[in-house]
């Protein structure tokens, strides 16, 4: 089967901890989609290998995004570090 860490746990209370093991989780998945199966079905493909029996892989770009695309909670994080006042409080609201 296809390797899928695609997901966030989900427990009664994330840490920033989890959320990094999750953000992690997900940059892995989208790179071993895109170097195991994309690749690979792109390459039956050019070579006239029919393969419409493989199931297409989820796309996670929107929760890669969410965390460290523009506006995403990474970058706001590490805007709110870099302010001399920045607080918990204030990243929070």
């Amino acid at each position: 089967g296809i390797l899928d860490i695609f997901g966030f746990e989900n427990f009664p209370v994330n840490s920033f901890e989890q959320l990094c093991i999750n953000y992690a989780n997900e940059k892995l998945q989208k790179q071993f989609i895109v170097a195991a199966a994309e690749l690979c079905l792109r390459d039956y493909e050019a070579e006239g290998i029919a393969c419409a029996a493989v199931a297409t892989c989820p796309d996670n770009a929107a929760q890669i995004a969410l965390l460290d695309g523009r506006g995403g909670v990474m970058r706001l994080l590490d805007e709110e570090c870099s302010l001399p006042r920045g607080s918990e409080r204030a990243y929070v609201d």
